[in-house]
């Protein structure tokens, strides 16, 4: 017989007992009964203490990885609030376009190639990518290059075809494989593109394990994920009970709605007996619009609607459509929920928003810049292996450029800036500020503006300026002489 004495999750599992002596146990013999009844909950087997899971497990597993996928796409066509989730910030982010440029014209022909070829067709299907990021919470990109011209071809998996992410044995925050399974059922493992070479990149079980991905290339995106989990998350993920559930309560407001609108003819009659009240019934119509209707004093007509007796539930609506929305930053009247809300109160209630939008238009900024970069490395190889190098100079950087997210107020940062300007110039001229310093202040308030100054560069060509029209205000005789040179009025006056 052992005892338990330490904690048995100790590397050594023989030290987390001792042997201890047996004590004398009385042994009766009891009759068994099996036990009758339920328990209280059907799903009862389906629970688990949250002490009980296993506390390294970063992902869903991957029945619950398409389950997730699988509403989450039900939910976006089928419920308008988190319909609003999704779409609200794919619109925001490429609702006017997206451009793409690099210095090298070349380069750029290439690019633009890329971007409006048939397969690939960016300008049409850079809102889906978009959207089903947002949705499954992962995009798998398989690429088809052309050996001899170097065009690219985008390809795309299902996110339910993903069975796995392999990654590096040495950083687990890195995944460098990606395991599809096909509907015939045969699995096949694309290799994660990285810019730059396997040998430079990872080390030597990771290589070992690229090496033997023969499926091809491909492009793998993830969302709402940890460094130590593998596939991402959905958007929506935390929304989906809660947008059901306002979605119930609305179908039940609708359903109360026509209830309370049923109205039914009471009619009580005095003194009558069974079988006249039975004729009665059989023979009775209810009246129609402009209708007369004749009795005694012994029959009495009334209308009944009924009574529910149910509270507005406008403000439990309310609760629940603020807690989606308030999960997906977005605002109670982006919703069609005016509330308590003025044109002050509004503008400071989209900051947030658009700080989370941001994050957002920051990642598919790389991605997009990442897909530009393996395209022209691609072209370069097709045309010399002697050209890879040039991938990675100045010219041949491509940048990624988005429109504002919204229409600046450049009301206040025009007088703002006005402002700045005067502060600066009084700052010089009291001796208190130095003239970098005052730039720097006017760049700041620039910067609100979309106009990007570098306050060294700005400062030298501020006084070069200067120099420039203080040599103009100088006078020159058209005989060459300058204003130090002139000679005394009346000679000019002769000489004229």
């Amino acid at each position: 017989m052992y005892r338990l004495v330490r904690d048995p999750r100790t590397k050594d599992a023989r030290a987390n007992f001792a042997p201890v002596e047996p004590e004398p146990v009385e042994v009766k013999t009891v009759a068994l009964r099996e036990a009758a009844g339920a328990t209280v909950d059907s799903d009862d087997a389906n629970w688990r203490p949250l002490t009980g899971a296993d506390t390294r497990r970063r992902d869903l597993s991957p029945l619950d990885q398409r389950r997730m996928q699988e509403l989450a796409a039900y939910q976006w066509e089928s419920n308008r609030l988190t319909n609003r989730l999704i779409e609200l910030p794919v619109a925001f982010m490429f609702g006017e376009g997206v451009t793409v440029t690099v210095e090298d014209p070349e380069a750029q022909s290439w690019l633009d190639d890329f971007w409006v070829d048939p397969i690939n067709r960016l300008d049409l299907n850079l809102e889906k990518h978009a959207r089903e990021l947002s949705l499954f919470g992962e995009q798998c990109w398989p690429v088809f290059v052309d050996e001899l011209s170097g065009r690219v071809h985008l390809g795309k998996v299902d996110p339910a075809a993903i069975i796995g992410v392999v990654t590096d044995p040495e950083n687990i925050a890195v995944p460098i494989g990606i395991v599809v399974q096909k509907e015939s059922g045969r699995k096949k493992v694309y290799r994660v593109i990285y810019d730059g070479e396997d040998a430079d990149l990872f080390g030597v079980g990771a290589r070992k394990l690229r090496a033997g991905m023969t499926a091809g290339d491909c492009f793998y995106w993830r969302v709402n994920d940890l460094s130590n989990g593998r596939r991402g998350r959905s958007d929506i993920l935390s929304a989906i009970d809660h947008a059901d559930v306002y979605e119930q309560l609305l179908y039940g407001e609708a359903e109360r709605a026509v209830v309370l609108r049923t109205i039914f003819w009471d009619v009580t009659l005095k003194n009558a007996t069974p079988d006249e009240v039975a004729e009665k019934a059989r023979s009775i119509q209810p009246p129609g619009p402009r209708d007369v209707r004749v009795h005694n004093e012994n029959e009495t007509w009334s209308i009944e609607t009924p009574t529910l007796n149910a509270a507005d539930a406008s403000e439990s609506l309310r609760v629940v459509r603020n807690h989606v929305l308030g999960g997906g930053t977005i605002p109670e009247h982006w919703f069609g929920g005016g509330g308590d809300v003025n044109l002050a109160t509004a503008s400071s209630m989209g900051e947030p928003t658009y700080k989370v939008f941001s994050q957002r238009q920051r990642l598919w900024k790389a991605i997009l810049e990442a897909l530009a970069k393996f395209v022209i490395r691609q072209r370069l190889l097709a045309i010399s292996s002697e050209l890879l190098g040039l991938a990675g100079t100045p010219p041949y950087q491509p940048v990624v450029i988005f429109p504002e997210l919204t229409a600046r107020d450049t009301s206040k940062y025009t007088t703002a800036l006005q402002q700045a300007v005067v502060a600066g110039t009084q700052g010089v001229a009291g001796g208190v500020m130095s003239e970098e310093t005052a730039v720097k202040l006017i760049a700041l308030v620039a910067g609100q503006l979309g106009l990007e100054i570098d306050p060294v560069e700005e400062l030298k060509a501020a006084r070069a300026d200067a120099a420039r029209r203080s040599e103009a205000d100088i006078y020159r005789d058209p005989h060459g002489l300058t204003g130090e040179q002139l000679p005394p009025v009346s000679e000019t006056v002769a000489m004229g």
